[in-house]
């Protein structure tokens, strides 16, 4: 029976599952409105359906629900505060309202809660209404949004739960085991369609905007920090880079390209390289502890044949020592992030651990061909 709380296969089909999580929601919403004939009872949907909305893990829905409380709290006390006023002049409310309002739209650009800005602006007009003044309705709208946000949070995080720091890890895992499928191919000179090739770096970069929209979900769920995750993603950008120089990488004359050919022990090096990012990305979506160390790549040993690299015209070549130096720089970039997983003491996850041999865990789309070493062909 635990087979549908496992954090893959809710992973696998999130879409599904939150679009049956959200009518649930609804439903229990309705049938809450309904048995206790609650009035102004649609801005209880209202609420649940906005908390929910395409957010299908438990911390953006807290981080979410959070600021609508906070806003709704706030915008509700104002109001009826200005609605308490004793006889108040014709223009004091419209125009303390409007006031108001104005401070919380500016906070919605300056301020990391713009959505509790917002729905505190939202409240404020709810509350104040169409300036009949009625405190009973103000209550029982702020009540029935207090009961909607509510319903949302409390069915997110027990029906069938996902969480954002799951959703974390299998982006940042997918996307290092990509960059080792990419770089494996590049460094065994393997002919590759440039439209798949491409078609994995935009897929890169989408999953990296996504894993720095999970930042606040993330931090709300406990696990993980805001500033290692950050540092985190901003070193899995440089990579990415880094293998797109590589990736980019022509040679002016076949000089250059055969010095590097012919440099002993580079594509073991590279080889080496290429498993431990795909053993990273293992670890990580595994929920293991991240026990491994990348093999630094040693510029001296190829030094001085790539700075005297030289036509057979004579001329000197530079391109073999900067190819040689983005090597040098992914193979750092990789112990790097090596170092910032492995301090991250609440990245593994037992839970993940126990379900991971039930499952195959590579991306789901399909992945680039992973060549054959040259000594195994």
């Amino acid at each position: 029976m635990f087979r549908f709380l496992d954090p893959y296969r809710i992973h696998r089909h999130r879409k599904q599952i939150h679009v049956l999580r959200s009518s649930l929601a609804l439903a229990l919403t309705y049938t809450v409105i309904t048995v206790f004939a609650l009035p102004h009872s649609a801005w209880a949907l209202v609420s649940t359906l906005m908390v929910m909305g395409n957010l299908p893990h438990i911390g953006g829905v807290l981080d979410k629900g959070a600021q609508r409380l906070l806003g709704t709290l706030l915008g509700a006390v104002l109001g009826l505060l200005l609605l308490c006023i004793p006889s108040p002049p014709p223009l004091l409310i419209p125009a303390a309202t409007l006031a108001a309002i104005a401070l919380a739209i500016h906070a919605t650009f300056s301020s990391r809660f713009g959505y509790s800005s917002l729905i505190f602006g939202i409240t404020l007009v709810m509350v104040v209404g169409d300036g009949n003044h009625d405190i009973a309705i103000a209550l029982w709208r702020s009540f029935n949004v207090l009961i909607g946000t509510v319903i949302g949070i409390t069915v997110t995080a027990v029906f069938l739960p996902q969480k954002a720091t799951d959703q974390m890890r299998f982006l940042i895992a997918d996307n290092l085991d990509k960059l080792s499928r990419l770089y494996h191919a590049h460094t065994n000179d393997k002919r590759y369609d440039d439209d798949d090739v491409q078609y994995m770096l935009k897929k890169i970069t989408s999953q990296l905007v996504k894993q720095r929209g999970l930042i606040d979900a993330v931090h709300q769920e406990g696990r993980l920090k805001r500033g290692a995750l950050s540092e985190t993603l901003s070193l899995e950008r440089r990579m990415i880079s880094t293998v797109e120089l590589l990736l980019e990488t022509h040679w002016a004359t076949r000089d250059g390209h055969d010095i590097i050919e012919h440099l002993e022990g580079l594509r073991e090096e590279q080889y080496l390289l290429t498993t431990s990012l795909s053993t990273l990305a293992y670890q990580v979506k595994t929920g293991q502890n991240i026990d491994l160390r990348a093999k630094a790549f040693s510029l001296d040993t190829h030094a001085e044949r790539a700075m005297g690299a030289r036509s057979q015209s004579g001329r000197p070549l530079f391109s073999p020592a900067g190819y040689l130096w983005l090597n040098r720089e992914l193979g750092r970039q990789t112990n790097a992030m090596i170092t910032f997983l492995s301090n991250m003491q609440r990245l593994p996850s037992q839970r993940l651990q126990r379900r991971a041999k039930r499952h195959y865990l590579l991306s789901e789309e399909k992945p680039l061909p992973l060549p054959e070493r040259d000594d195994q062909r």
